[in-house]
């Protein structure tokens, strides 16, 4: 196989660490998770003594200073092990860049430390019951009243929306501007009209805390505003990059994984006196996704280099996001049939795989909206 070169010496040091604290502290209790509907919130905590939570943040603001490669490296650990509850890198990839980036210095300073120590866990409210991957058709509004904002609306499919004590709201500042009247609003559980619903029992990530969240009359301070006013739908797209790297990430390490249980299983399991894997059916449907999997394995490492260098365009990260998810959802598919029916027993890694894997194709911006993304690109 093609060695991967991106990584040093001191990711891979980084990488032992991650894998012992998962392997010790969430493997053992994810089953019981999925059960709960949520991991543990003290595992939060004992992540930000590890150093697994905004690796990237600077140093001024409790992190590490450390490049994006840390973070791929705990995202790869999760999809690894199957720990498709444990919501970090949405927390420390997707909300800390917001407030990082178009925080007020005070802002950065009040909440960054305690998202690295994982005192607080954060979440992004953008899905609503009717406005998905159209982010331009939000309704949820903010209203400026005086030195206070009063947000109303609700959304959904918030992940780690039932656990959050930190929420980035998207909300329209001006509904009648379409794209540019949309806002970002840092919000913290607890402020007056701020609800969490249920959380929501879904097909897969059975462990990832999925909820509903309501804003009735939340009054939150001018100062809580992420940038400028109008100015919400550009950052949004500013960091949808980054978002869609992630998910390609984790697509395929949990992809590589899935092909790991089954060579696995398929060299154990006896059929007509021989073992599965030396049929030639199984050993062609093997070859074809260890290939597929090479293939998206070099893709990706040359997206996290551009990354790295500020060079990942919105049209290759979606490129990435849509191959990478659908190579994930088709491996898992191949791996589940040639498990048999244990493929599709819940006690096999490999039956949890399968069914958290669908969703990779819808959040982040749907596979479709990615295609159009790359099409409006081309042509």
């Amino acid at each position: 196989m093609i060695p991967r070169t991106l990584f040093s010496s001191d990711h891979e040091l980084f990488r032992d660490s991650v894998r012992k604290f998962l392997e010790q502290e969430a493997v053992p209790y994810h089953h019981q998770w999925e059960k709960d509907g949520h991991i543990d919130r003290a595992l939060w905590n004992k992540a930000g003594e590890a150093g697994m939570l905004c690796s990237h943040i600077p140093e001024a603001y409790g992190g590490m200073g450390a490049d994006f490669l840390y973070s791929a490296v705990v995202i790869e650990e999760i999809g690894r092990l199957g720990l498709t509850g444990i919501g970090f890198s949405l927390h420390s990839d997707i909300v800390a860049p917001y407030i990082l980036h178009y925080g007020s210095e005070e802002l950065k300073l009040k909440y960054l430390p305690k998202l690295v120590s994982g005192e607080m866990v954060t979440a992004i409210a953008m899905t609503e019951p009717g406005a998905g991957s159209d982010l331009q058709g939000v309704k949820t509004t903010a209203v400026l009243d005086g030195d206070e904002y009063v947000i109303n609306g609700s959304k959904t499919f918030i992940t780690n929306g039932f656990l959050a004590d930190l929420v980035i709201v998207v909300a329209k500042t001006d509904p009648k501007a379409g794209a540019k009247g949309t806002s970002l609003f840092l919000v913290e559980a607890g402020t007056p009209g701020f609800a969490k619903g249920k959380r929501l029992e879904k097909v897969g990530m059975k462990a990832q805390d999925t909820s509903e969240l309501f804003f009735q009359d939340v009054r939150v301070p001018k100062a809580n505003l992420l940038g400028q006013a109008g100015m919400g739908f550009a950052y949004l797209m500013q960091e949808l990059p980054q978002e869609r790297l992630t998910v390609g990430i984790g697509a395929l390490a949990s992809a590589e994984a899935a092909l790991n249980w089954t060579l696995d299983y398929t060299r154990e399991r006896k059929a007509f006196g021989k073992s599965v894997a030396e049929f030639q059916n199984t050993r062609f449907k093997l070859a074809e996704m260890a290939t597929e999997i090479q293939v998206g394995r070099v893709f990706v490492d040359r997206c996290m280099e551009l990354h790295l260098a500020g060079k990942l365009d919105v049209p290759t990260a979606a490129m990435l996001k849509y191959w990478g998810t659908d190579l994930q959802c088709k491996v898992l598919d191949e791996c589940v049939q040639l498990h048999g029916g244990y493929g599709f027993m819940w006690e096999y890694a490999v039956a949890r795989a399968w069914a958290d894997a669908r969703v990779q194709r819808i959040y982040a911006g749907t596979n479709e909206i990615m295609k159009e993304i790359i099409a409006r690109a081309l042509v």
